[in-house]
């Protein structure tokens, strides 16, 4: 994964990225739909979650983090020719009609969000004075926002169907906090504390029920300090607000509408990683796209300076 990382960011220009990723994603649409129309049972969940879609996937939460890392890839297509402006917008409607049919409401919320963000940062870049007022108001209303999040979650939760624990998942964060305090500092390696065979993955699930064995923490964060430990946490979170300090920079200055691609996936990856693990966890596209990012901002970074 990383070398195939190191391979696209240096081969092709973030416009070209941008365009390639895009692309997967509209086949995985078109795939997922003819599966979803002629093949439902390999497309939809027969037995639990019936009805949601998970198209060409394992899983409708997966699915639904899919569909939204496409919404953000066709927000960020550049537009050089009429025929490129219906591409953008049929296939970013597109994906979050699929969003809505995975059922995934931890990916329905992160897609509203990313959407109010994205277009923050499209509309109002610096400008001059007028963005700081611009810039006030959003904070303003996004403190009282969460505010009332803060003080009213566990009526929030229980409306969205889910009850105050996520499903159990901060029951198993829990107890994997303080798995990590026993090996604090290399962690205990890639993928081996929840291996289906580990004494750890199985009195995780013993926290819920005596038959259960959670394959992740559902937290990319905790999974990652359990793999290589805290040193390893430390340095991807150096690296990550390096990187997210100049995409920040990459958003603001420039108008070519592929320079909100870096900004974008990085919060998107932040935001999808607080209730699911999507970094190191198995061979995905997140930690291909996340350190393709990292990169292309580095060589971006070089070349000013």
């Amino acid at each position: 994964m990383t070398m195939f990382a190191l391979y696209f960011a240096t081969r092709f220009s973030l416009k070209e990225q941008v365009k390639l990723i895009a692309s997967t994603f509209a086949l995985g649409i078109l795939l997922s739909l003819f599966y979803g129309i002629f093949m439902p049972g390999i497309a939809i969940h027969q037995g639990g979650h019936a009805g949601a879609w998970k198209g060409i996937y394992d899983y409708k939460n997966t699915f639904g983090s899919m569909m939204v890392l496409s919404s953000v890839a066709f927000f960020s297509l550049p537009v050089e020719k009429p025929i490129d402006k219906l591409y953008k917008w049929v296939g970013y409607s597109m994906s979050l009609v699929m969003i809505l049919l995975s059922t995934s409401k931890t990916s329905l919320v992160i897609s509203c969000l990313l959407i109010f963000i994205l277009l923050l940062y499209k509309n109002f870049r610096w400008k001059g004075k007028i963005s700081v007022v611009y810039l006030d108001i959003g904070v303003l209303i996004f403190s009282c926002i969460a505010t009332f999040v803060l003080t009213e979650w566990v009526n929030i939760v229980n409306g969205l169907g889910r009850d105050p624990t996520m499903t159990g998942r901060t029951v198993i964060w829990d107890y994997a906090l303080l798995q990590i305090e026993e090996r604090p500092l290399l962690g205990f390696g890639r993928g081996a504390f929840w291996d289906p065979q580990s004494p750890y993955a199985f009195a995780a699930g013993r926290q819920l029920s005596s038959w259960f064995r959670p394959p992740h923490a559902h937290n990319g964060f905790i999974d990652l300090g359990l793999d290589v430990g805290l040193i390893g946490l430390a340095l991807f979170v150096a690296v990550f607000l390096i990187s997210y300090v100049r995409s920040l920079r990459m958003a603001y200055s420039s108008k070519k509408q592929e320079d909100i691609w870096p900004m974008a996936f990085l919060t998107f990856l932040a935001m999808n990683n607080i209730t699911e693990s999507y970094l190191l966890r198995g061979a995905t596209i997140y930690w291909v796209l996340y350190l393709t990012t990292a990169m292309s901002l580095s060589i971006k970074h070089r070349k000013e300076t």
